[in-house]
């Protein structure tokens, strides 16, 4: 397993990064998460931007569209309403494919984690949540978990 936080992803501006790239001063941990606008666990948002704000962790956010269509804004109305609604923060990525065969290559990597509750292989729903540390490991919580349960 290669450590995820040096595959390349791509901002809303189209420009290359990394996860390490984009660690908060201090940070340690990085969540990575998949968000969507119009999903069940939207309300998420908040406790993610907390987190943010309040940890060494960075927090970041890969719009999907792959669950129920429950993300279909363009980049400026995905940062218009997480910012307005949430006052979000965090680096929020493209959009992007998190499963099946457009499955990005860090999501890819992401999946071969299993979660406490058994869970591994493709994520099932918005909001499914990876705690990556600086050496690689990773440890997957489902879109039930919120951040202060995960650090």
């Amino acid at each position: 397993m290669s450590n995820p936080l040096d595959i390349e992803i791509e901002k809303m501006n189209g420009e290359k990064t990394t996860l390490r790239s984009l660690a908060a001063s201090g940070s340690e941990q990085w969540i990575v998460v998949n968000v969507a606008s119009s999903c069940g666990f939207t309300k998420q948002y908040a406790d993610l931007q907390a987190a943010y704000a309040s940890s060494n962790v960075t927090i970041v956010g890969f719009p999907c569209n792959q669950f129920g269509g429950q993300e279909p804004g363009t980049h400026e109305e995905i940062c218009d309403f997480t910012s307005s609604k949430y006052n979000v923060t965090f680096p929020l990525m493209a959009k992007i494919d998190v499963k099946g065969e457009n499955q990005h290559p860090l999501f890819t990597e992401l999946c071969q984690s299993t979660g406490a509750g058994g869970n591994s292989g493709d994520i099932r729903w918005n909001f499914e949540k990876f705690l990556v540390s600086k050496d690689g490991s990773v440890t997957r919580f489902s879109s039930r978990d919120l951040p202060s349960d995960m650090l």
